[in-house]
């Protein structure tokens, strides 16, 4: 289960597809032509799902965002740690003349949860308060990164007025469903989900957002269960965590596959630019704008000290998925995806970092002499 729950058949995938395509580019092009559809335009709806779910509970009473006083923090730091990537990813795209780059610059902003929490749990332990500040954070940042990926990526020609119809008579659906079905999540996928998916996929949106706006009617548990918590939960909600999420696993596992897969030699300007952007970015932002909160009022986490904030910051720079993600909805294939791909691979290299960060400055269970 550990493999499951921290996204390893992902990294798996990845480093198949990458494989795959330095030794035999054509059959896998083949492959990715075959599938790219059903897993990153359907399979990875669900994906999603599971994310907007960690916002519902997160939102519920108890959760760590539910009031403007719980997450006035980690939302600051989520802004800073997107803003500071994209001003720096745009900076370097114009200083290098590189202006075919801009259309990726949300590509640096995004935060693979699942990595990132992995990185910080090896470093402070499972009970040190920067690994709630770092899951929020990460959350925060995952629901602004899907208001940016439905409104500057649409995936085809844009039909407002189709779109806007078909998500009404969805988002009509499930709250009729909510008065009347509080025992199965089933009905609010077979029902509004897949009128919702048809709305972004005529609507020029990317369909792969299409269970966000539903999620939030399935009946959930009034209070937030906690992070990673095994529950037993008996709400729609819960149930429908529990049975997706190892399909979901499945899916991210092919879309490491046919995503991550690209010549090693496409290495270029992007790649560095993607990669210079999240590794500098992530932690500065994060920093900096946590340090505007505090100014502001707000208070750091209990037993946080600066030095473990810097440490959230690189663990944080993993951008991975999301990042994946991101670069091929910013560009289409060929060498600005290849070298755009390439720079969110490589920024599982933010985890080296975040070690060493971690022993230098001596946070987590990493203590100097």
């Amino acid at each position: 289960m550990f493999a499951l729950d921290h996204s390893l058949l992902l990294l798996l995938g990845a480093a198949s597809g990458l494989l795959w395509a330095n030794v035999g580019l054509e059959s896998y092009g083949r492959l990715v032509e075959a599938v790219h559809f059903a897993v990153n335009d359907i399979g990875m709806a669900f994906f999603f799902a599971l994310a907007a779910k960690e916002v519902v509970e997160a939102t519920a009473p108890g959760g760590g965002l539910h009031s403007p006083r719980r997450a006035g923090m980690p939302m600051l730091a989520a802004i800073g740690g997107m803003a500071g990537p994209a001003l720096i990813f745009v900076g370097l795209a114009v200083a290098a003349a590189r202006r075919d780059l801009l259309a990726g610059w949300a590509i640096p902003c995004a935060t693979d949860i699942a990595f990132s929490y992995l990185v910080a749990r090896l470093i402070f332990g499972a009970k040190h308060p920067a690994i709630p500040f770092l899951l929020l954070l990460a959350i925060a940042d995952d629901a602004i990164g899907l208001a940016i990926l439905a409104v500057f990526y649409p995936s085809g020609t844009l039909r407002l007025m189709e779109f806007a119809v078909l998500l009404g008579l969805a988002v009509g659906l499930a709250a009729w469903l909510r008065s009347r079905v509080r025992r199965s999540f089933w009905p609010y996928l077979l029902l509004p989900g897949v009128v919702s998916w048809f709305a972004f996929f005529r609507g020029g949106l990317h369909p792969a957002l299409a269970l966000v706006p539903i999620i939030p009617f399935i009946p959930h548990a009034r209070r937030d269960p906690g992070w990673f918590v095994e529950g037993h939960g008996r709400d729609p909600l819960t149930r429908f965590e529990h049975w997706w999420k190892i399909p979901v696993q499945v899916v991210l596992l092919f879309f490491g596959l046919i995503n991550a897969g690209v010549p090693v030699s496409s290495i270029g300007a992007g790649t560095w630019i993607v990669l210079s952007s999240i590794l500098v970015g992530k932690p500065v932002g994060i920093l900096g704008f946590t340090a505007l909160g505090t100014a502001f009022g707000l208070h750091r986490p209990p037993g946080t000290s600066w030095r473990d904030v810097i440490v959230v910051g690189f663990a944080a720079a993993i951008g991975f998925t999301v990042a994946l993600f991101f670069a091929t909805a910013a560009f289409p294939v060929g060498p600005l995806l290849a070298e755009a791909k390439m720079g969110a691979l490589l920024s599982l290299v933010a985890a080296v970092l975040a070690l060493g960060a971690a022993s230098v400055l001596g946070v987590g269970r990493i203590r100097r002499d």
